[in-house]
């Protein structure tokens, strides 16, 4: 997965003019490789569906360029670039059948009617409805006209398929088994799917990669992993799955590592490489599945202590929320079942344990 197939190169894009002027890309540069899920992930207005439209060439840049596998995109309209877009919207032909929406593009592009025809059952084989040719969009469940979206838009074999939110019209359990064909046919054709959303789950089950987007920037790009286990801003890391977050300075750990000593004199150690020239207050983040409780009691002199405040118990996991004073409170994760520790009740005076690894220094 290293050839590049889409770079946007100091791309941006501004609306309006004067005082109206709102700028939704500020001078993003990015690669997407061939037979990558790519994401885009952000929350509304950070610029991802701008992005993706600049590549699809539905908008046009004010500055920058799209390069297509090291050839400028700027001038080229949508129709002549070797890409395709599902929508929101299924947008499929209410009066045609369900092979006629797939042949339409194939036609309107001269491939003779019989090899649109081999290639909508092949289509139709690959999105596991090959029985379901001849009837309306209006026969179909919003999953079976999201599929066959899906095949129109394959059906030509493009270099890239964009997808703008296509899952945010469908159930929970709809959407969760939709993310699995997704993947599985971007793993299939072997054509690069980039992929916006607001849906943090939706970038970790599917992506290869994530761009965490926020104000028309990307702040990080990284695998699903890398993004939620080592996040860089208190962004990235407070609008992917929850984090605690604590303020401190960092000072010298010993044996030439840094630590976190934070206000109430409690020093937390990291693994984390800190340049030396950092110095001053800095923000941390830990996940609560990170983090564990033992007894108070058995708490040693630099350890973080709190009291119980709150305890939920979910099922498979029990989440405590602990009053640290000063109205500071973490909240702590831990797994049920067999092996788990005692349970902690409110009141109980308790140590947060975690290990280094799991303590992460933010950017502003």
């Amino acid at each position: 997965m290293s050839d590049v197939v889409i770079s946007a190169r100091s791309v941006g894009k501004t609306f309006g003019s004067g005082t109206d002027k709102v700028t939704a890309l500020d001078s993003v540069s990015v690669d997407i490789f061939q037979n990558e899920f790519f994401t885009m992930l952000g929350p509304s207005g950070c610029g991802k569906t701008t992005l993706l439209r600049l590549i699809g060439g539905f908008e046009q840049a004010t500055s920058g360029q799209i390069l297509l596998e090291g050839k400028a995109l700027n001038d080229l309209p949508p129709f002549k670039r070797p890409i395709n877009t599902v929508f929101q919207s299924y947008a499929l032909f209410p009066h045609l059948t369900v092979k006629q929406n797939i042949t339409f593009g194939l036609e309107m592009q001269g491939t003779s009617r019989k090899q649109a025809d081999g290639r909508a059952e092949e289509m139709l084989e690959l999105v596991r409805l090959e029985e379901y040719g001849d009837r309306v969009p209006s026969q179909l469940s919003g999953g079976q006209q999201q599929r066959i979206a899906l095949a129109r838009a394959l059906a030509p074999a493009p270099k890239v398929l964009l997808l703008d939110e296509p899952l945010s019209a469908l159930d929970l359990k709809l959407r969760k088994e939709m993310q699995v064909e997704l993947k599985r046919l971007q793993t299939e054709t072997g054509i690069t799917f980039v992929f916006v959303t607001h849906d943090q789950e939706e970038a970790l089950a599917m992506s290869d990669r994530i761009a965490v987007m926020k104000s028309g920037e990307i702040l990080q790009i990284g695998a699903p992993r890398e993004i939620y286990e080592a996040p860089t801003h208190r962004f990235v890391a407070d609008f992917i799955g929850d984090s605690n977050f604590l303020v401190g300075e960092l000072v010298d750990g010993g044996a030439g590592e840094r630590a976190v000593k934070l206000a109430g004199g409690s020093v937390i150690a990291l693994s984390q490489d800190v340049s030396d020239q950092r110095k001053g207050a800095v923000t941390v983040s830990v996940r609560p599945e990170r983090l564990g409780l033992i007894a108070g009691t058995d708490a040693n002199a630099d350890q973080l202590t709190g009291t119980v405040s709150t305890v939920i118990y979910f099922g498979t996991d029990t989440t405590y929320q602990i009053d640290l004073g000063n109205d500071a409170r973490l909240t702590v994760r831990m797994q049920n079942g067999a092996g788990a520790k005692a349970d902690f009740a409110e009141g109980d005076r308790v140590a947060i344990t975690m290990s280094p690894d799991a303590v992460r220094v933010l950017a502003d």
